[in-house]
């Protein structure tokens, strides 16, 4: 599958930077994307291609240097997060003026857990999140839903097969790619977080009533939260605040990434346990919200959500290019008009707020209110 939205922004953000930064979890598709790109440069060499976790690869770069300084063109390092000592010495290599060498590393934490590459290459690298596939790429909206977006769960033959991958997944995730980031984390305990936190997914964090489900204490569970969202499997959406009378919430919503890997911490296996479980609304809340946030190419400082104490909220607040979009996602046939959403519109003074959910019409509720189908077609 050709990701054309990702390879155009790749090729952008080299015209401006020496390296660019392919970010996101595990299998979401960033070596294949790699590869893609480096199909569309004349006679690519194997040797400016480095996988950190092939056991050559690493000895290859035992000495940096002398192994990617004589190297021009494209270079490539996959899983750099293995070793992060290396930002220092890509500095040194991108500042030498007369190199004729680009840079495309790809990692699977937050540039907050490589800190090294943000403190050696302020200025000189850019960053491309790469999520697992959305909607605008592969349509088939009820599929996805289920399944989520990892291209092995996707595109598996058969529902257990995709539940299988998963479950696995999850197990490697805990057992060898946390370990891989330096952090001792028991698997056992962050598995038990991670399966707790599914019940709080499309609600308010609290780390106190965790921490006395848990047995630990509430910097534990921060945490063990902190590093979830760094490794791309958790988002914190932070509140909006609003001048106003009104007490607002100030604590950030919890929502997983990917809904398949949210099914399968929820032991869901099928579309008809699915409609059946209690989170049913909020795992729809989670799903249209990420394929809202990716539509808009927001990035995280972008995406908020807005609450009062007295009921009043917004789902999903996007301030971009000076404006406040607002959104609503509502598992139901046809979703009516409520008090909270004309709360949210005089409030917050939004333009429009768009209601999401799975039917087949759009239609308006007010003037500034209107219900949107999810559009079920691939865009590209």
């Amino acid at each position: 599958m050709q990701r054309s939205l990702f390879l155009s922004r790749i090729r952008r953000y080299f015209r401006t930077h020496s390296v660019v930064a392919l970010l996101g979890p595990r299998q979401c598709g960033k070596t294949t994307l790699a590869r893609m790109f480096c199909q569309e440069q004349n006679a690519f060499p194997r040797s400016n291609y480095f996988d950190l976790e092939s056991s050559v690869d690493l000895e290859r770069l035992a000495n940096p240097m002398l192994a990617i300084g004589s190297l021009s063109g494209l270079v490539v390092i996959d899983e750099v997060q293995r070793a992060p000592d290396l930002f220092t010495i890509l500095r040194v290599l991108v500042d030498e003026q007369k190199a004729d060498r680009k840079f495309l590393i790809l990692g699977s934490a937050s540039r907050e857990l490589i800190r090294q590459s943000a403190e050696s290459l302020a200025g000189r690298i850019a960053y491309l999140e790469v999520t697992p596939f959305s909607l605008d790429e592969v349509g088939h909206l009820d599929k996805l839903w289920l399944r989520g977006g990892f291209p092995r769960s996707f595109l598996a033959d058969h529902e257990q097969d995709s539940y299988d991958w998963r479950e696995f997944y999850v197990r490697t995730f805990l057992e060898q790619d946390i370990p891989n980031l330096g952090i001792t984390i028991p698997p056992v305990a962050l598995r038990r977080f991670w399966s707790m936190l599914a019940h709080y997914h499309g609600n308010i964090f609290n780390a106190s009533e965790l921490g006395r489900s848990f047995g630990a204490s509430d910097v534990t569970m921060r945490r063990y939260l902190d590093l979830l969202t760094g490794t791309f499997m958790i988002r914190q959406l932070q509140p909006w605040y609003e001048n106003g009378k009104k007490r607002q919430v100030k604590s950030p919503k919890i929502y997983f990434r990917d809904s398949g890997i949210l099914h399968t911490l929820l032991a869901i296996h099928d579309r008809n346990e699915l409609l059946l479980h209690p989170k049913l609304g909020a795992s729809w809340e989670g799903f249209a919200l990420e394929e809202v946030i990716r539509r808009h190419q927001a990035r995280p400082e972008e995406c908020y959500f807005w609450a009062t104490h007295g009921g009043a909220e917004v789902d999903l607040l996007i301030y971009q290019d000076g404006k406040l979009k607002g959104f609503e996602f509502k598992y139901t046939d046809a979703p009516t008009l409520s008090k909270s959403m004309q709360i949210a519109v005089a409030d917050l003074s939004l333009d429009h707020l768009e209601v999401i959910y799975p039917g087949e019409v759009d239609y308006a509720l007010t003037e500034k209110i209107f219900v949107k189908k999810m559009d079920k077609r691939p865009s590209i």
